[in-house]
Protein backbone atom coordinates (compact mmCIF):
# COMPACT_ATOMS: atom_id res chain seq x y z
CA UNK A 1 0.00 0.00 0.00
CA UNK A 2 1.59 3.82 -0.28
CA UNK A 3 2.06 4.63 2.36
CA UNK A 4 5.73 6.01 2.42
CA UNK A 5 6.23 9.77 2.03
CA UNK A 6 7.32 10.50 -1.29
CA UNK A 7 8.11 14.16 -2.21
CA UNK A 8 5.94 16.12 -4.97
CA UNK A 9 6.92 19.63 -6.69
CA UNK A 10 3.98 22.05 -6.95
CA UNK A 11 3.69 24.51 -9.59
CA UNK A 12 5.22 27.30 -7.72
CA UNK A 13 8.52 25.01 -7.55
CA UNK A 14 7.74 23.74 -3.38
CA UNK A 15 8.13 20.62 -2.28
CA UNK A 16 5.62 18.85 -0.31
CA UNK A 17 5.75 15.94 1.70
CA UNK A 18 2.87 13.25 0.50
CA UNK A 19 1.95 9.58 0.73
CA UNK A 20 0.44 9.80 -3.12
CA UNK A 21 1.61 12.30 -5.45
CA UNK A 22 -1.16 12.49 -8.01
CA UNK A 23 -4.14 12.56 -5.32
CA UNK A 24 -1.84 15.29 -3.88
CA UNK A 25 -1.71 17.25 -7.70
CA UNK A 26 -5.18 16.88 -7.33
CA UNK A 27 -6.07 18.73 -3.69
CA UNK A 28 -3.83 21.41 -4.69
CA UNK A 29 -5.88 21.92 -7.97
CA UNK A 30 -9.47 21.99 -5.96
CA UNK A 31 -7.91 24.08 -3.59
CA UNK A 32 -6.37 26.62 -5.91
CA UNK A 33 -9.52 26.31 -8.56
CA UNK A 34 -10.38 29.92 -8.97
CA UNK A 35 -14.24 29.50 -8.96
CA UNK A 36 -14.28 27.47 -5.81
CA UNK A 37 -15.40 28.52 -2.56
CA UNK A 38 -11.98 28.40 -0.72
CA UNK A 39 -10.55 30.92 -2.85
CA UNK A 40 -13.67 33.18 -2.28
CA UNK A 41 -13.15 32.62 1.84
CA UNK A 42 -10.11 33.72 1.99
CA UNK A 43 -9.97 37.20 0.00
CA UNK A 44 -11.91 37.99 3.20
CA UNK A 45 -9.37 36.65 6.11
CA UNK A 46 -7.52 38.72 7.98
CA UNK A 47 -4.16 37.95 9.80
CA UNK A 48 -5.56 39.11 13.07
CA UNK A 49 -7.77 36.40 13.49
CA UNK A 50 -7.13 32.37 12.86
CA UNK A 51 -8.05 29.06 10.33
CA UNK A 52 -9.49 25.89 12.08
CA UNK A 53 -8.83 23.32 9.21
CA UNK A 54 -10.81 20.42 10.13
CA UNK A 55 -9.84 17.75 7.71
CA UNK A 56 -6.48 19.14 6.71
CA UNK A 57 -4.96 15.84 5.01
CA UNK A 58 -1.48 17.06 4.45
CA UNK A 59 -2.01 20.50 4.92
CA UNK A 60 -2.38 21.82 1.28
CA UNK A 61 -5.37 24.45 2.39
CA UNK A 62 -3.49 25.42 4.96
CA UNK A 63 -0.35 26.26 2.83
CA UNK A 64 -2.96 28.40 0.51
CA UNK A 65 -4.15 29.75 3.87
CA UNK A 66 -0.82 30.88 4.78
CA UNK A 67 0.02 32.12 0.95
CA UNK A 68 -2.61 34.27 0.65
CA UNK A 69 -3.02 35.95 4.11
CA UNK A 70 0.27 36.30 5.64
CA UNK A 71 0.57 36.43 9.27
CA UNK A 72 -2.43 34.28 9.63
CA UNK A 73 -2.14 31.64 12.38
CA UNK A 74 -3.81 28.17 11.24
CA UNK A 75 -4.78 25.27 13.27
CA UNK A 76 -5.12 22.37 11.37
CA UNK A 77 -5.87 18.74 12.73
CA UNK A 78 -6.01 15.24 10.70
CA UNK A 79 -6.39 11.79 12.70
CA UNK A 80 -4.30 9.54 10.13
CA UNK A 81 -0.90 8.73 11.45
CA UNK A 82 1.01 8.69 7.98
CA UNK A 83 -0.92 11.64 6.82
CA UNK A 84 -0.11 13.67 10.31
CA UNK A 85 3.21 12.96 9.35
CA UNK A 86 3.29 14.91 5.91
CA UNK A 87 1.06 17.71 7.47
CA UNK A 88 3.98 18.59 9.93
CA UNK A 89 6.55 18.51 7.99
CA UNK A 90 4.48 20.61 5.13
CA UNK A 91 3.30 22.82 7.47
CA UNK A 92 6.92 23.37 9.22
CA UNK A 93 8.29 24.00 5.58
CA UNK A 94 5.17 26.05 4.32
CA UNK A 95 2.87 27.92 7.47
CA UNK A 96 5.11 30.02 9.72
CA UNK A 97 2.43 30.43 12.25
CA UNK A 98 1.09 26.73 12.04
CA UNK A 99 -0.23 24.34 14.57
CA UNK A 100 -0.92 20.58 13.45
CA UNK A 101 -3.09 18.35 15.51
CA UNK A 102 -3.29 14.65 15.23
CA UNK A 103 -6.72 14.13 16.31
CA UNK A 104 -10.78 13.89 14.45
CA UNK A 105 -13.29 16.22 15.21
CA UNK A 106 -16.59 15.52 16.14
CA UNK A 107 -19.70 16.33 18.45
CA UNK A 108 -18.22 14.74 22.14
CA UNK A 109 -14.52 13.32 22.76
CA UNK A 110 -13.57 10.20 22.91
CA UNK A 111 -11.72 7.42 20.78
CA UNK A 112 -13.73 5.97 17.65
CA UNK A 113 -12.52 3.37 15.07
CA UNK A 114 -11.59 5.19 11.37
CA UNK A 115 -11.30 4.17 8.20
CA UNK A 116 -8.61 4.97 6.41
CA UNK A 117 -7.84 4.16 2.72
CA UNK A 118 -4.22 4.15 2.00
CA UNK A 119 -4.88 5.05 -1.50
CA UNK A 120 -7.30 7.52 -1.40
CA UNK A 121 -6.35 9.14 1.79
CA UNK A 122 -9.14 12.17 0.89
CA UNK A 123 -11.78 9.99 1.06
CA UNK A 124 -11.22 8.41 4.54
CA UNK A 125 -13.43 8.80 7.81
CA UNK A 126 -15.91 7.98 10.25
CA UNK A 127 -18.38 7.47 7.85
CA UNK A 128 -16.67 5.73 4.77
CA UNK A 129 -18.46 3.57 2.72
CA UNK A 130 -16.83 2.02 0.11
CA UNK A 131 -19.69 1.69 -2.15
CA UNK A 132 -20.15 5.56 -2.52
CA UNK A 133 -16.83 6.41 -2.77
CA UNK A 134 -16.10 4.18 -5.66
CA UNK A 135 -19.23 5.17 -7.17
CA UNK A 136 -18.38 8.94 -6.63
CA UNK A 137 -15.02 8.60 -7.93
CA UNK A 138 -16.25 7.24 -10.91
CA UNK A 139 -18.80 10.08 -11.62
CA UNK A 140 -16.19 12.10 -10.98
CA UNK A 141 -13.40 10.87 -13.77
CA UNK A 142 -16.47 10.44 -15.62
CA UNK A 143 -17.23 14.16 -15.83
CA UNK A 144 -13.33 14.39 -16.03
CA UNK A 145 -13.80 12.63 -19.34
CA UNK A 146 -12.40 9.61 -18.64
CA UNK A 147 -13.22 6.12 -20.46
CA UNK A 148 -14.88 3.46 -18.67
CA UNK A 149 -11.74 1.26 -19.07
CA UNK A 150 -9.23 3.76 -17.42
CA UNK A 151 -12.08 4.76 -14.83
CA UNK A 152 -12.30 0.88 -13.96
CA UNK A 153 -8.33 0.65 -13.62
CA UNK A 154 -7.78 3.72 -11.26
CA UNK A 155 -11.07 2.41 -9.13
CA UNK A 156 -10.06 -0.94 -8.68
CA UNK A 157 -8.96 -1.28 -4.74
CA UNK A 158 -9.07 2.49 -4.46
CA UNK A 159 -11.27 2.21 -1.70
CA UNK A 160 -9.67 -0.87 -0.12
CA UNK A 161 -9.66 0.20 3.57
CA UNK A 162 -7.74 -0.16 7.15
CA UNK A 163 -9.98 0.38 10.66
CA UNK A 164 -7.75 2.29 12.99
CA UNK A 165 -8.59 3.96 16.49
CA UNK A 166 -8.33 7.69 16.00
CA UNK A 167 -8.59 10.13 19.57
CA UNK A 168 -11.88 12.65 18.90
CA UNK A 169 -12.54 16.07 20.14
CA UNK A 170 -14.62 19.36 19.55
CA UNK A 171 -14.04 22.47 17.79
CA UNK A 172 -14.80 23.87 20.86
CA UNK A 173 -12.32 22.22 22.34
CA UNK A 174 -9.81 22.94 20.64
CA UNK A 175 -10.68 26.50 20.93
CA UNK A 176 -10.54 26.78 25.05
CA UNK A 177 -6.83 25.02 24.14
CA UNK A 178 -5.20 26.39 21.48
CA UNK A 179 -7.13 29.66 20.87
CA UNK A 180 -8.90 30.61 24.53
CA UNK A 181 -9.20 33.94 23.17
CA UNK A 182 -8.78 34.44 19.30
CA UNK A 183 -11.63 35.20 16.75
CA UNK A 184 -12.23 32.27 13.87
CA UNK A 185 -11.60 33.82 10.50
CA UNK A 186 -12.67 31.11 9.03
CA UNK A 187 -13.89 27.09 10.14
CA UNK A 188 -12.86 24.86 7.17
CA UNK A 189 -14.81 21.61 7.46
CA UNK A 190 -13.58 18.72 4.70
CA UNK A 191 -14.50 15.02 6.83
CA UNK A 192 -16.06 12.98 4.43
CA UNK A 193 -19.81 12.82 5.91
CA UNK A 194 -19.04 14.29 9.58
CA UNK A 195 -19.66 17.89 8.87
CA UNK A 196 -22.43 17.53 11.00
CA UNK A 197 -21.03 16.42 13.80
CA UNK A 198 -18.54 19.16 13.61
CA UNK A 199 -20.62 21.74 13.42
CA UNK A 200 -22.56 20.04 16.93
CA UNK A 201 -19.60 19.77 18.59
CA UNK A 202 -19.62 24.05 18.86
CA UNK A 203 -20.74 25.33 21.85
CA UNK A 204 -23.32 28.01 21.79
CA UNK A 205 -20.93 30.76 23.76
CA UNK A 206 -17.96 29.64 20.57
CA UNK A 207 -20.52 30.53 17.92
CA UNK A 208 -19.99 33.90 17.87
CA UNK A 209 -16.58 33.77 17.64
CA UNK A 210 -16.68 32.13 14.29
CA UNK A 211 -16.99 34.61 10.95
CA UNK A 212 -17.11 32.08 7.77
CA UNK A 213 -17.49 28.41 7.23
CA UNK A 214 -16.00 26.93 4.50
CA UNK A 215 -17.13 23.08 4.16
CA UNK A 216 -17.38 20.00 1.92
CA UNK A 217 -21.01 18.42 2.76
CA UNK A 218 -22.19 15.11 1.85
CA UNK A 219 -25.74 15.37 0.91
CA UNK A 220 -27.09 12.21 1.75
CA UNK A 221 -30.28 12.29 3.74
CA UNK A 222 -30.96 15.76 3.74
CA UNK A 223 -27.29 16.50 5.31
CA UNK A 224 -27.15 19.95 3.20
CA UNK A 225 -30.52 21.40 3.94
CA UNK A 226 -29.69 20.83 8.12
CA UNK A 227 -26.08 21.61 7.53
CA UNK A 228 -27.65 24.85 5.87
CA UNK A 229 -29.93 25.37 8.51
CA UNK A 230 -27.29 25.25 11.32
CA UNK A 231 -25.23 27.70 9.90
CA UNK A 232 -28.19 29.99 9.24
CA UNK A 233 -29.97 29.23 13.04
CA UNK A 234 -26.27 30.84 14.45
CA UNK A 235 -26.22 34.07 12.36
CA UNK A 236 -24.35 32.99 9.18
CA UNK A 237 -25.45 33.22 5.68
CA UNK A 238 -24.48 30.04 3.46
CA UNK A 239 -24.94 29.34 -0.34
CA UNK A 240 -23.40 26.26 -1.61
CA UNK A 241 -22.79 25.21 -5.37
CA UNK A 242 -21.76 22.04 -6.90
CA UNK A 243 -18.75 22.04 -9.18
CA UNK A 244 -19.18 20.44 -12.76
CA UNK A 245 -16.97 17.50 -12.24
CA UNK A 246 -18.86 16.47 -8.94
CA UNK A 247 -22.68 16.53 -10.40
CA UNK A 248 -24.46 13.23 -10.11
CA UNK A 249 -22.52 13.03 -6.61
CA UNK A 250 -23.62 13.53 -3.27
CA UNK A 251 -20.22 16.24 -2.70
CA UNK A 252 -21.69 19.62 -2.81
CA UNK A 253 -19.34 22.99 -1.44
CA UNK A 254 -20.97 25.37 1.24
CA UNK A 255 -20.01 28.86 2.08
CA UNK A 256 -21.52 30.85 4.78
CA UNK A 257 -20.14 34.10 6.68
CA UNK A 258 -21.30 36.57 9.32
CA UNK A 259 -22.99 39.93 7.25
CA UNK A 260 -20.52 41.73 8.36
CA UNK A 261 -17.51 39.74 6.98
CA UNK A 262 -19.37 39.19 3.44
Amino acid sequence: MLTTPQQLRLDDNRMVTCTSPAEARMLWRETMAADGFYQHAVARLRPEKIVLDIGANIGLTAMMFADKCPGIGVIAVEPVPTIFHCLQRNMAAHVPYGVPLRVAVGTVPGTVPFTWYPRASANSGLYADRERDDEATKIFLRNSGLDDESIGHITAGLHDGEQIDVDVTTVSALLAEHAPDAEIGLLKVDVERAELDVLRGISETDWPRIHAVVAEVHDTDGRLAEFCELLSRHGLSPRNRQDPSLVGTELHEVYAARPSVD
